[in-house]
């Protein structure tokens, strides 16, 4: 074998293991994505089920013949502008992701105020469907807290393999990107003032 055939072949073998390279890093770069895609999915349908609560919730407090009907409508308009957006998840955008969050805010302090009032309505804080409604409401805050959680972890895994090195040049060649982290709304470390 003469030298220049060494080299081709070199380089062949060289080309060759950089496309195995590159298919690895591309298949593991769809296994993460997924991944982040499946935790905003969850998320999302942990919110979802928040929001599929609250009609029950307002129909229950309803019943309370004197109750704050602003109260009531702030609650429903804050749901229906809470489920209205549509985030494409193949998509997201820290921007996108921020909307949601907001949005997604109003409708907890809203939620927040009815359940405030409430507390001046000893028989609708005795009745049973109520305080079903309320745990279950409980229950949810806390699914959607661990949602959140889980989305940010398949965000971190998946960041940190962008920005390593090989992977990075994979990433770009690729056009696999940072994902956006679901961050808490400013001023959400102050505890929240709670008057009666």
């Amino acid at each position: 074998m003469t030298k220049r055939q060494i080299l081709i072949i070199g380089i062949g073998l060289f080309v060759l293991l950089g496309l195995f390279q590159g298919c690895g890093a591309y298949n593991t770069f769809v296994g993460e994505e997924e991944k982040v895609k499946q935790a905003w999915a969850n998320l999302q349908s942990a919110y979802q089920r928040r929001a599929d609560l609250i009609p029950n919730l307002v129909e229950t407090v309803k019943g309370a013949a004197d109750f704050e009907r602003s109260t009531l409508r702030e609650v429903i308009e804050a749901r229906a502008r809470a489920t209205s957006i549509q985030i494409n998840p193949e998509k997201l955008s820290a921007e996108d992701i921020q909307r949601f969050s907001q949005l997604q805010n109003a409708l907890s302090k809203s939620l927040g105020r009815l359940l405030l009032t409430v507390e001046r309505y000893p028989e609708l804080k005795a009745n049973k469907n109520f305080l079903e409604l309320q745990a279950q409401l409980e229950g949810t805050e806390n699914r959607i807290k661990v949602a959140r959680d889980r989305y940010n972890q398949a965000v971190q895994a998946y960041n940190a393999l962008v920005r390593k090195f090989p992977e990075n040049i994979y990433a770009t060649i690729f056009g696999f990107g940072a994902k956006p982290y679901f961050e808490a709304e400013e001023g959400a470390q102050e505890a929240p003032k709670v008057e009666f």
